[in-house]
């Protein structure tokens, strides 16, 4: 089986997370420079089997789209120029950091390294994609 890759997409930092090859556990991968983004994705999809994309919807708390959605949108559409043949799915990162905060208190990660937002970031990717896996279940 192939891997599934979720997307934290920020504007300067973008947490990713991937499934392992038989789609049972998230793991939190990295977090990349947006900038590089698309070449650490072709790069990566070079090197492991990707069966799909899970990109996070940045929602408001009322539900209404969040300023960054726009940004999100155009990093999807050149996402789906450069891998056509792989679906993406979106899902809704609505408190996906506060989770991800939660997860590094009870974790008993220390205060400056709580402080990291590129481990939220990556925290993040791996709650949107766990999420998107138990819908799928």
């Amino acid at each position: 089986m192939a891997r599934i890759l979720a997307i934290d997409y920020g504007v300067r930092r973008t947490g990713i997370a991937v499934t392992d090859p038989l789609q049972i556990i998230a793991n939190g991968l990295t977090t990349v420079d947006t900038k590089q983004l698309l070449n650490f994705l072709k790069d990566y999809v070079q090197r492991e089997p990707v069966e799909r994309f899970v990109v996070g919807r940045p929602m408001q708390t009322n539900g209404r789209e969040s300023e960054n959605l726009a940004n999100v949108r155009k990093f999807v559409e050149k996402l789906n120029l450069a891998f056509p043949s792989l679906p993406v799915d979106w899902w809704d990162e609505r408190f996906t950091s506060v989770m991800a905060h939660q997860t590094m208190l009870e974790s008993g990660i220390g205060k400056m390294a709580r402080r990291n937002k590129a481990l939220v970031d990556e925290i993040s990717a791996c709650i949107i994609l766990q999420g998107w896996m138990e819908r799928r279940r």
